[in-house]
């Protein structure tokens, strides 16, 4: 099953650069929700089937289907795990937590029928990929490909290059797609150029191609150098995250503190609400450490089982942001 690859990408944002995917260009096999993904099969979208253990492919008219899996390189190809629910007649769903899936910017899928039957994609499906078996491109047989990573109207990162309207094709490459010199193509706009992408939190570096020629972002002051003694553009992500403590209602004042403000003890004053006290503020993806300090006097949160010790032996309690 490892031999048989499909890829995926899903992104976060919260900055103002530029723009990505063709949006109009519809995905098969998923999409993404919020902070989940749903994987969907339609058998009406698939007429070849693969057999597992001879590799020959079948043409049918009328499948009987038993049952549906998503088996990709995010689990290991597994032929049971992520068994899929029955919508209707002839739809298959099933929901994932985008925490499900690491890091990697793509991920290849296939639906398993009847845990015999590779479902087989047809040639005009965007995100497609071919198999490929002991280093071996396979004849006929394709992947689904899935991005964590992707182009959305209504995305949380929008980038923006000013000018080069003369451009024939500007591109927006970086850590978030491994450098993809051709994944990514911008919009063409009234002042220049624009991609939306969905985004998880985190810190991503970036550059333009505009016509073949890389340049940073010239209107983002951050940035660091590259191996190529130029520059990267630099962006952080991040996700608006409510900190919540219930009661001390007779509190004078109550302070939240923690690792994303260097612990600083003054900062971040906490808003009196009826139910207690409560602090909203933007956070980069990855580990948080934080505590309360009510009336001068700190304590964990007592909402939040998440606890662990730092490198001066303090319990602290844990917020993760993804």
């Amino acid at each position: 099953m490892k031999d048989i690859i499909l890829h995926i990408t899903l992104i976060i944002f919260t900055f103002t650069s530029p723009n990505i995917f063709a949006q109009k260009q519809k995905n098969k096999g998923y999409k993404i929700e919020n902070d989940s993904v749903v994987f969907t099969f339609d058998a009406r979208d698939y007429s070849k089937y693969t057999k597992e253990h001879t590799g020959q492919t079948l043409d049918f008219d009328d499948f009987d289907i038993e049952n549906v899996v998503v088996s990709g390189e995010f689990n290991l190809w597994s032929r049971d795990h992520w068994k899929m629910n029955r919508v209707d007649e002839y739809t298959y769903e099933l929901k994932k937590s985008l925490s499900d899936f690491t890091d990697e910017f793509s991920w290849e899928f296939k639906f398993i029928v009847n845990n015999s039957y590779w479902a087989e994609p047809s040639k005009k499906t965007p995100n497609i990929s071919k198999a490929i078996k002991n280093g071996y491109k396979l004849r006929g047989i394709y992947n689904l490909k899935m991005y964590t990573a992707y182009p959305d109207e209504n995305g949380n990162v929008s980038f923006k290059l000013k000018g080069y309207k003369n451009a024939k094709k500007v591109i927006l490459a970086g850590s978030f797609n491994k450098w993809d010199e051709n994944l990514f193509k911008m919009n063409r706009t009234s002042y220049g150029w624009e991609l939306n992408l969905k985004m998880k939190p985190d810190v991503y570096q970036y550059r333009f191609i505009v016509d073949g020629h890389w340049m940073e972002d010239p209107d983002n002051i951050h940035k660091t150098e590259n191996e190529f003694g130029e520059y990267n553009s630099v962006i952080d992500i991040k996700v608006y995250t409510a900190f919540k403590l219930k009661g001390h209602m007779n509190a004078k004042k109550v302070i939240l503190a923690g690792s994303f403000n260097d612990w600083n003890e003054h900062e971040l004053v906490m808003r009196k609400m009826d139910y207690g006290w409560k602090y909203v503020i933007p956070l980069s993806g990855g580990k948080h450490h934080y505590k309360f300090i009510v009336d001068g006097k700190w304590i964990v949160d007592p909402g939040n089982s998440v606890k662990e010790y730092d490198n001066n032996g303090y319990i602290n309690s844990v917020r993760m942001i993804k």
